[in-house]
């Protein structure tokens, strides 16, 4: 994996060298840009394999100092064409893209795009991407909260396909149609000859106001054990004032029970989010979130009650300078049964605190 990231640095440093030597007063369409994210995660429950439940993908390792993630990203841009390839390292990546084989499990975006008007915003992209859905990523500084919501955890961080976009001019709507691999998926499960499909609609306005409309229609499993899938989720964020904001978000989704009926088991999750800027450097930031799939659709917890579970977090960010940022935040869920692992046991409760230093260039 070393020997990959020289590689591709290497690739991408001669390319823009060789750019800029040809003209030098001309802007590049090339950029090179990283992120890097290293933590730690103390669990008062001690789990004795060190790692988070299983519904928890990012920061998802006790008592030790790790990368959650990684990443170098080589960009180009003209008015008519786009490309991003970003290869990335850390647990972040190898808790999400287990099941991805090979090198695939190290690719944070691979996509290309063309402009389809000259006179309208209005694009068709390829590759693999970040998610459609959902207000928060990966890159933990564009978060609001140190640590993912369980909502984001358990739906798609990236998808793989194509999709075309619209844009309208003073930049107050944008709408998406997509048509995917799967639900996070890079390639398709085997025996699968159904692609799915996606939405995506983006209402801002003004500044101060973002309502976004995502949805998923598809399986995550062969034709022989089809069980197709529908899935919503709806968000606003809300820049209360110039010090306050405030972003709700709720999600909505069923999977048929069996490919033999029609009928379907449902999930839900909602969550709110607000954010205090106290200064240029320090913001305070606190959630409140439930996760409720009693069928254990996409959190299979083998319990009477299925998955029940409320979160309640604060975090504390400093901005020690315009590159680097410092987090710390303390969390806590409250479940229906006993599936936290408890040392030795298990426990309805869990209880940790995360510390990150976030770096970009």
């Amino acid at each position: 994996m070393k020997n990959t990231f020289i590689l591709v640095l290497l690739c991408i440093t001669t390319i823009v060298r060789a750019h800029v030597a040809q003209d030098t007063l001309k802007p590049s369409p090339f950029a090179v840009s990283g992120y890097i994210e290293a933590y730690y995660l103390y669990d008062f429950n001690q789990p004795g394999s060190n790692t988070r439940p299983p519904f928890v993908y990012a920061y998802n390792r006790h008592n030790e100092v790790n990368i959650n993630l990684g990443f170098i990203r080589g960009a180009y841009t003209t008015e008519n064409v786009r490309a991003n390839l970003a290869i990335m390292t850390g647990t972040y990546a190898n808790a999400n893209l287990a099941a991805e084989p090979g090198v695939l499990k190290n690719i944070y975006e691979a996509n290309a795009g063309v402009r389809l008007s000259s006179t309208r915003n209005l694009w068709v992209d390829a590759g693999i991407f970040s998610s459609h859905i959902g207000f928060e990523s990966a890159v933990g500084k564009d978060c609001w909260s140190l640590t993912r919501s369980i909502m984001a955890e358990n739906s798609p961080y990236y998808e793989a396909g194509a999709k075309i976009s619209y844009t309208t001019d003073n930049g107050k709507w944008f709408v998406s149609g997509l048509i995917l691999n799967g639900w996070q998926r890079i390639q398709r499960v085997d025996g699968n000859s159904l692609p799915s499909f996606g939405t995506q609609v983006t209402f801002k306005p003004s500044d101060k106001v973002t309502l976004n409309s995502s949805s998923f229609v598809g399986t995550d499993k062969p034709d022989s054990a089809r069980q197709m899938r529908y899935f919503h989720d709806f968000y606003g964020i809300f820049q209360v004032s110039k010090n306050v904001g405030i972003t709700v978000g709720f999600d909505y989704g069923v999977e048929e029970k069996s490919p033999e009926t029609s009928s379907t088991n449902p999930w839900i999750s909602p969550i709110i989010l607000a954010k205090f800027t106290v200064s240029d450097k320090l913001a305070l930031a606190v959630r409140g979130e439930y996760y409720h799939d009693a069928h254990g659709v996409i959190i299979a917890t083998g319990t009477p009650n299925g998955f029940k579970t409320a979160g309640v977090s604060a975090n504390f960010d400093y901005q020690l300078n315009a590159n680097a940022l410092w987090r710390v935040e303390v969390r806590h869920f409250t479940s229906k049964d006993a599936i936290f692992e408890d040392d030795n046991d298990v426990s309805k409760n869990n209880t940790f605190v995360t510390t990150a230093l976030a770096i970009s260039f």
